[in-house]
């Protein structure tokens, strides 16, 4: 292909990639609101409790707190001692950006955390991809948990739930099975796989090298039977909360005066709905509401108008809190660095700036 071909199929590609996640955004919010009397839901939302929205928003704080915490001990190898403040300022920089580019944020906590801690951000890559399988994992036991207390049958309720759930426990076992054999089998597998891909594309065999270093020291970083049992803990303790954000969330909006609501039922709700985030719109943009409204309608049967108010709102104050605290805890620490004589770094030019 010639230099000109290569820069347009470049950029037919990148347009692509930019303009599915609007496409996807719209239609979702298209279905999910179609029906919908925006005059009442407006008036719900104006009602709402505002000592339950500041309950919201500090349970919503802790969570992302303890997602810190569980990250910490997932580095403790590669840097003891990790400045919590840094590893929330990360966190938070990285869902602000997939606010505006889905996905987008996994590569920027990296580039962020490595600067401020003077670490190699491959060796912090590698560490997000283990807290994305453990994620996962936790979500599909938390699934299986609102299976079993739910009172109907979950999986008549949402067909597409079973299979999501399969393939997701299938994805983790055959990541989990392809480290032990990277690790365990190295000079028969990893090398046999690189050479073998090598034949075909230097370029590809260099990236799958890449990635299998990454996903060799994002693994490695877990020694200890004890920082196991600490990371699976404090996963129990984030979605615990998670599911305590969504039970504040029908307080916030007075849902428990049309019926009487639980924490069995914010959890499913929250385990749900989570699939939406999973779903790469900006900020889960339409898919989040697509789900939730879906749930609080058919499942707990509350009407559209109260379930799209719960939508709207709680994903409006995620997605202000998200964009608020990237910006200003990336200010606060960059400040603090720069008065140390540390290195800083910015939206703008994090990929561009060099390997630590």
């Amino acid at each position: 292909m010639s230099t000109s071909g290569k820069t347009k199929h470049n950029l037919l590609k990148k347009t692509f990639g930019f303009l599915t996640p609007l496409v996807l955004m719209i239609v979702f919010l298209y279905v999910a609101f179609k029906d919908t009397d925006f005059e009442k839901v407006f008036n719900i939302i104006t009602h709402l409790s505002v000592l339950w929205l500041l309950a919201f928003i500090v349970a919503w704080f802790f969570s992302h707190l303890v997602r810190a915490y569980r990250w910490r001990i997932i580095i403790n190898s590669v840097k003891p001692k990790t400045s919590i403040l840094n590893l929330l300022g990360a966190i938070f920089v990285g869902y602000g950006v997939n606010c505006v580019v889905p996905r987008l944020g996994e590569l920027y906590r990296p580039l962020f955390l490595g600067r401020w801690e003077n670490i190699s951000r491959s060796s912090m890559v590698g560490t997000i991809i283990v807290e994305r399988v453990l994620d996962i994992l936790i979500l599909g036991i938390s699934v299986l948990v609102s299976v079993i207390i739910y009172p109907g049958n979950l999986f008549a309720e949402f067909n597409w739930l079973k299979s999501a759930i399969v393939l997701g426990f299938g994805g983790i076992f055959a990541i989990i099975l392809f480290i032990f054999l990277l690790v365990r089998f190295r000079e028969n597998f990893y090398n046999v796989i690189v050479a073998w891909a090598s034949k075909i594309s230097k370029g590809l065999s260099d990236k799958l090298a890449h990635i299998f270093h990454l996903l060799i020291d994002g693994f490695s970083s877990i020694k200890t039977v004890k920082s196991f049992v600490m990371i699976i803990c404090l996963s129990v303790i984030m979605m615990l909360l998670y599911g305590l954000t969504s039970y504040i969330g029908f307080l916030m909006l007075k849902m428990d005066g049309i019926q009487p609501v639980t924490y069995g039922m914010a959890w499913i709700l929250m385990t749900i709905s989570a699939f939406g985030v999973i779903i790469p719109t900006p900020g889960a943009t339409g898919s989040y509401h697509l789900i939730t409204i879906s749930v609080l309608v058919g499942l707990f049967h509350f009407d559209h108008e109260i379930s799209s108010a719960f939508a709207i709102m709680t994903h409006l104050i995620t997605y202000v809190l998200f964009i608020f605290t990237s910006l200003s805890f990336s200010f606060v620490i960059n400040k603090k660095q720069a008065s140390k004589g540390l290195d800083t770094v910015g939206f703008i030019n994090a990929f561009k700036m060099r390997e630590i």
